[in-house]
């Protein structure tokens, strides 16, 4: 009995905590149409201090929407734009020679700042993604012989584009696993674009004022880390990520010749990470079987490895994690 009232009190206490989604959620919208799942998406990285990769065509709000985030918490905003011939110091930063002070003086790069935008990542050369990525992980920068902590919060989002090839560089798998949630956008639905058509030639510009200062985010973080995760919810979450690497355990010996390799654990810890910051969004104390799989396809598709035969009869990751999901026992 003493657990379920703990359980009251902890959802309550959410609930009052979480309030402010709403107003982030609200400010979103005055800015984007639709884009629903980005914009919860963009939170659950925020929440659960993970970073972001986009995929979808040009046009569909990408930019806007990590800029609209950023000017409703007050905080630091940079923006690179990747492109074949860009340096790690266009990036990280650099040494600069001041003839006044005749030292070398730290320039720091656009790093340095609470979101980054890193734009169309797969255009960049290996180089400057792996200084980028050791930023991401380490939340570090080390310039000459000097080491400078990143802000926080720091959330990076890259965004790739599908439909080009050329001068592309595509991400690693172990790159690509230091993300946390891999999103695809759509197009938006008809009535949405008639809003947008309707936004963009009325020439009113919406003015973003911020409602929320960095230092609320990282007490926000404190409380999402006290979202009740039953071991049961656990247990699901470990048989969904080990249907990855062993199929066949689970009644799935189809998916045994489409899967390369399955997922890390760090599948795991993020998809307990993005399911709790998704019971949170939803003002909820604890974490049910729905917000698993609410975000299982994000936290996952990029960590599954497609054999050649998957790819020769067009099976996408997504496929995959969707069989899994309607197979593994929910409890």
């Amino acid at each position: 009995m003493a657990e379920a009232i703990d359980i009251r009190e902890l959802n309550e206490r959410i609930e009052r905590q979480s309030a402010f989604v709403t107003n982030l959620m609200t400010g979103m919208d005055q800015v984007i149409v639709g884009q629903k799942h980005l914009v919860e998406s963009l939170l659950i990285g925020l929440l659960s201090d993970g970073h972001i990769l986009l995929e979808g065509v040009p046009g569909l709000a990408k930019t806007l929407a990590i800029k609209t985030l950023a000017s409703l918490i007050d905080a630091k905003y940079s923006r690179v734009q990747f492109t074949p011939d860009l340096l790690p110091a266009d990036v990280l930063g650099t040494m600069i020679y001041s003839q006044k002070d005749e030292r070398f003086v730290t320039n720091k790069g656009p790093i340095f700042a609470n979101f980054v935008l890193a734009d169309e990542i797969n255009r960049a050369p290996a180089k400057v993604q792996s200084a980028l990525l050791e930023a991401m992980q380490e939340r570090q920068v080390t310039l000459g012989k000097e080491t400078f902590p990143l802000p926080s919060p720091f959330l990076v989002m890259a965004t790739q584009n599908p439909i080009e090839q050329e001068g592309t560089y595509p991400l690693p798998e172990a790159q690509v696993d230091r993300f946390m949630l891999k999103v695809l956008i759509d197009y938006p639905k008809l009535e949405e674009e008639k809003k947008i058509i309707r936004q963009n030639i009325s020439g009113e510009k919406i003015e973003v004022r911020p409602i929320l200062k960095s230092e609320d985010i990282l007490e926000a973080r404190k409380v999402v880390r006290q979202v009740y995760l039953d071991e049961k919810i656990e247990q699901y979450i470990a048989d969904i990520v080990f249907a990855t690497r062993y199929p066949e355990q689970y009644d799935l010996k189809e998916l045994k010749n489409l899967i390369g390799f399955g997922c890390s654990p760090r599948a795991s810890i993020n998809l307990a990470l993005a399911a709790r910051s998704y019971a949170f969004i939803k003002r909820r104390g604890y974490v049910i079987p729905e917000d698993v799989r609410a975000v299982a396809h994000d936290v996952l598709r990029h960590r599954i490895g497609l054999t050649y035969e998957a790819e020769a009869t067009n099976v996408t990751s997504d496929e995959i994690v969707s069989k899994i999901l309607n197979k593994v026992e929910v409890p």
